[in-house]
């Protein structure tokens, strides 16, 4: 594991890692041994990807008793985000070449998540079971789930955050910078959504794509392709595993009698330290 720990405070910088699945990117700083420099200002400052560094979600590892790490996401625009599959699925690449074990958990606002490494290096997460009422996506009023009332008929399920999934004829030719940022904001959704729009391709294949909360279009999402292929088999269109497509690269999601298991790549890029003289500018 690249150790990221040292330097950790605000006189010699902060030190974070880069990674990404699929293309979807992260800024991960170990908090473990340290306080927890990470304030809404300053996920904003580092998020920016022309004065800081750029993600789409930033991680910071804390200790915790019930797992082998406890993690906070924050969105690029100084939100709080409560899950994020591809990030948890980086981490338990670094818990597991830390430890040298084949398997580690992740503790986030979903609980508990279990984390193991398959022999062609990919890494397999489990998501936990979907959360398939009203008040858990959390929607505003009890509804259809499989079939909101919003024109397209799309599905709602929650993944430790609300996801709204249309299905549609040929994802290339959605609009997706004013759908997403449209029905991101749809009343019915009070904490706002993670918006995905999917063409089935056959029973165990879908394409994707995704806007997500806080205003961007991300190359993958793992809790909105979990989410995806959970709404498309609750309409009849999929089995409970299939592989999705993303503009990043491929996803494969088994949904199982424990949980939403999801398998793909976790990539290191590099290492850094974010400098005094940036930190100093953070308002």
């Amino acid at each position: 594991m690249v150790h990221m720990n040292s330097p950790t405070t605000y006189n010699d910088g902060i030190a974070f890692l880069k990674m990404h699945g699929l293309g979807n990117d992260f800024v991960i700083v170990d908090a473990r041994a340290v306080r927890d420099p990470v304030t809404r200002e300053l996920a904003r400052s580092v998020g920016h990807r022309y004065f800081g560094v750029g993600f789409d979600q930033l991680a910071v590892l804390k200790p915790s008793e019930e797992a082998d790490v406890d993690v906070e996401f924050w969105n690029s625009d100084g939100s709080k985000a409560g899950a994020c599959g591809n990030a948890s699925r980086c981490i338990g690449r670094l818990l597991m070449e830390e430890s040298g074990r084949k398997s580690a958990t992740i503790k986030t606002e979903r609980g508990v998540l279990k984390v193991t490494g398959l022999d062609d290096g990919r890494i397999s997460i489990n998501m936990g079971l979907p959360q398939l009422t009203w008040q858990e996506v959390p929607l505003a009023r009890d509804v259809d789930l499989v079939n909101l009332p919003i024109e397209g008929s799309p599905g709602a399920a929650g993944m430790g955050n609300p996801h709204c999934v249309f299905v549609v004829d040929d994802v290339e030719a959605v609009d997706l910078p004013k759908l997403g940022a449209k029905y991101e904001y749809h009343p019915l959704y009070p904490e706002r959504t993670n918006v995905e729009f999917i063409q089935v391709v056959d029973r165990h294949t879908i394409r994707m794509r995704v806007w997500e909360r806080g205003g961007m279009i991300t190359l993958a999402c793992g809790s909105g392709a979990c989410a995806s292929m959970v709404v498309a088999h609750r309409k009849g269109l999929v089995d409970r595993k299939a592989v999705l497509r993303l503009d990043g690269g491929e996803l494969e999601i088994d949904w199982r009698d424990d949980g939403v298991w999801m398998t793909g790549t976790a990539t290191l890029v590099f290492s850094g330290v974010l400098a005094p003289e940036f930190l100093d500018s953070v308002k």
